[in-house]
């Protein structure tokens, strides 16, 4: 038995078999992307309606509605499926006019220019103009349209206004904004009436698709409470006039000013029972989004969508929602004011974060001369008095790096503080901030006191382990944290809905590729390769799968960093040949992501998918300039480029020099270095793919660069940490043939 033992050991240790770790680690990546098969899609089962009649209320809000104050829409919601409705339009702000529009065309569009802030939602609906004298129908007038075509055709998705009447071939418009909707192209509307007074059920009986303004619904106070009784009584009138099988949809189109806010979405007929409303290009139940009324109304008259001119996707019905209604609009309701608080606290979190690590970085410079005897050649350190590095408390070290070990914690107890509703109180700034900070407490509490007698990589694993599994518990569930979480997406945006977001890839992919290197320095140094291989390749299936994360570009940075990490987790630095191996990995993998990705649906691809579909059509480029233009606005806006670029100086100007620390720590532990190198990879990729500039960096960053700082500190001050001796294994005698 021992001499088995011995043998399959020498056999380990052939020269012969020294691509082993390496051909193991390619063998547990491949087997990872058989996880990222795309989901199979059930047949939509999808009951036709003989009229579709979408009426729209401007600003119409979940907190309007009442069985008491709107008796009507409230027995609608009871007898159909309901959903928070996210009005993006091609302006910032979607004013009535470009919610009506954008309905009309199925893409964002927007109103004319010429607007200023203060008065951006008074535009008034232009005056129509009778078509001919025996006509029924309506047209805009010639210069308002012009005005209205040329303002749009400078977009860069270039709008088909009036594809949907078009494609409809016939539309009946109740009111001046459904005349919007329903105009074709050259702007006449087929059939019209100025209210709900008139014949209308001859009207909506005129033609399969109708639209009816029931007037917008602005203000607060009692003035709100007046219009919104006031379209209940029309919507009351359309319902009374309603052709058989028909399926009507009620939408608060749009804001009545510069606060965005999640509104009404009411689908009743054929096809919607008491249930949620959700679209594929949302992926989660109760949301949808404008641009998805479009091909809605198609689908439910059994006409085919334009060919590339509805950005949407068609909205389905799905089970689960409460039999209680009241318990359904407390929830749209609620998911309406985590919504808006959620926007207003995460942009002054991340730049109190970021403001605070960069001045705690350095605040530890002192402790870093300290533990240098002699002088320093660190320019930073030279600016600092000498009194300084003999006055230093003993004490100041451990307060640093429980410093450091909070930072490293802050983003992931912000994302935990998200499970309790601090939004719901009258105060929620306030609220989250003593909540984060009791959260944050605990925390770092019980992680310093684990790690307080391990060595540098103790608490780098430790934090980095917890921080991973946080975010993919949550992505496992449902990333319930992650949809309008502080650290997550926000909704409003009209961006993403479910997976993963910018800021959990983030700080996955550094807290993992962290997690992953202190547990490869553990192990011998040929299979540091697996570990990292077989850690980073659970990470890319939680990240890409439609399962979970559902982010393919997200999953492709990922690959990306894994094989940088693991080409330099065995010591030495990157080069070329190891370089090209990387890059030849992530290549194929990367391509493997994106035929994966092309295989799911149009309307269910990620960027990546939809990147290579516009090369197929020759469309890249255009791709390309919006990510970019994107980038820039997002690098000048966000407080995370303020980080980037503080621990880019720092790191160059401090912990890089002679004496910094860094060295010493790379030279100790290789992983780290490799696990550094392969998060500066990803999270570059990432954010050039997705359009993000710094983001997906700068969160990885406010994770990983406390943890890196703590390492340092603890290395210079605990001259023990060594790292695992390398073995260098005698080469392997041939056996004897006499």
């Amino acid at each position: 038995m021992i001499g088995a033992v011995h043998q399959w050991r020498a056999a380990l240790r052939s020269p012969h078999n020294r691509a082993l770790p390496y051909l193991l680690a390619l063998a547990v990546a491949l087997i990872g992307i058989l996880a990222l098969v795309p989901r199979p899609q059930a047949a939509a089962m999808r009951t036709s309606a003989g009229h579709v009649v979408l009426v729209g209320a401007p600003g119409l809000r979940w907190d309007d509605i009442s069985p008491i104050e709107t008796p009507t829409l409230w027995a609608l919601a009871q007898q159909g499926s309901v959903g928070a409705l996210v009005v993006r339009s091609a302006r910032d702000t979607t004013c009535p006019v470009d919610g009506w529009l954008t309905l009309g065309a199925g893409d964002y569009a927007r109103g004319p220019n010429g607007l200023t802030d203060d008065d951006l939602c008074s535009l008034e609906y232009p005056e129509l103009e009778p078509a001919g004298p025996d006509s029924r129908g309506a047209k805009l007038p010639t210069i308002e349209h012009a005005d209205i075509s040329a303002t749009n055709q400078d977009l860069d998705n270039d709008p088909d206004l009036g594809a949907l009447s078009e494609a409809a071939q016939c539309t009946a418009a109740v009111g001046p904004g459904a005349a919007l909707g329903a105009a074709r192209p050259f702007g006449r509307i087929d059939r019209y009436a100025e209210s709900v007074d008139g014949n209308l059920r001859e009207l909506l009986g005129s033609c399969r698709l109708s639209f009816v303004d029931l007037g917008v619904i602005a203000g607060e106070g009692y003035s709100r409470i007046v219009a919104a009784r006031k379209a209940d009584l029309a919507l009351s009138a359309v319902l009374g006039s309603r052709p058989d099988r028909s399926l009507v949809i009620v939408a608060g189109l749009s804001d009545t000013d510069k606060t965005t806010r999640l509104h009404v979405a009411i689908a009743q007929g054929p096809g919607f029972g008491p249930g949620w409303l959700t679209s594929p290009s949302t992926g989660r139940d109760g949301y949808l989004r404008l641009i998805d009324l479009a091909p809605t109304a198609l689908a439910a008259l059994d006409r085919p969508a334009p060919l590339n001119l509805f950005a949407g996707a068609a909205a389905t019905r799905e089970p689960g929602r409460p039999a209680d209604l009241n318990a359904a609009v407390d929830r749209l309701s609620d998911a309406d004011r985590l919504a808006g608080a959620q926007r207003r606290v995460s942009t002054t979190f991340f730049l109190v974060l970021a403001i605070a690590e960069l001045a705690l970085f350095l605040a530890v410079i002192p402790l870093l001369r300290t533990s240098v005897p002699g002088g320093s050649s660190l320019l930073l350190w030279r600016l600092l008095p000498r009194w300084l590095s003999t006055r230093v408390p003993r004490t100041a070290g451990e307060w640093a790096e429980w410093g450091l070990l909070a930072a490293a914690l802050a983003a992931p107890a912000a994302m935990l503080v998200d499970m309790v509703p601090w939004w719901r109180t009258s105060r929620p700034g306030w609220v989250f901030a003593a909540l984060f900070a009791l959260v944050l407490l605990a925390t770092t509490s019980v992680v310093g006191v684990l790690t307080a007698r391990q060595r540098a990589l103790g608490p780098v694993g430790g934090v980095a382990g917890a921080a991973v599994l946080a975010i993919g518990l949550d992505v496992l569930t449902g990333s319930r944290l992650q949809l309008d979480g502080v650290t997550g997406y926000s909704a409003l945006s009209g961006a993403r809905y479910a997976g993963i977001g910018t800021i959990g890839l983030g700080m996955f992919t550094g807290s993992l590729l962290l997690f992953a290197a202190a547990l490869a320095q553990r192990a011998p140094r040929r299979w540091r390769p697996v570990v990292i291989a077989v850690v980073g390749s659970v990470g890319a299936v939680i990240v890409g799968s439609p399962y979970f994360g559902a982010d393919a570009a997200g999953a492709v940075g990922l690959t990306a960093g894994v094989c940088t990490a693991a080409a330099m987790s065995v010591g030495g630095w990157l080069s070329y040949r190891r370089l090209t191996w990387a890059v030849l990995a992530g290549l194929g993998l990367a391509t493997t992501f994106a035929l994966l990705d092309l295989r799911r649906p149009a309307e269910q691809q990620s960027s990546v998918g939809r990147f290579f579909a516009h090369v197929d059509d020759g469309t890249a480029s255009l791709v390309v300039r919006r990510a970019g233009e994107s980038s820039v606005v997002t690098f000048a806006n966000s407080p995370l480029t303020v980080l980037v670029i503080g621990v880019a100086l720092y790191t160059l100007l401090v912990l890089l020099q002679d004496r910094g620390g860094l060295r010493r720590v790379y030279g100790l532990f290789p992983s780290v270095r490799g696990a550094l190198a392969g998060t500066i990879v990803a999270t570059l990729l990432a954010g050039l793919v997705e359009g993000v500039a710094l983001n997906v960096m700068g969160a990885a960053l406010a994770v990983a660069m406390p943890l890196t700082v703590l390492a340092v500190v603890r290395v210079r001050h605990h001259a023990a940490d060594r790292t695992i001796p390398v073995v260098i294994d005698p080469p392997v005698r041939a056996a004897s043939t006499s």
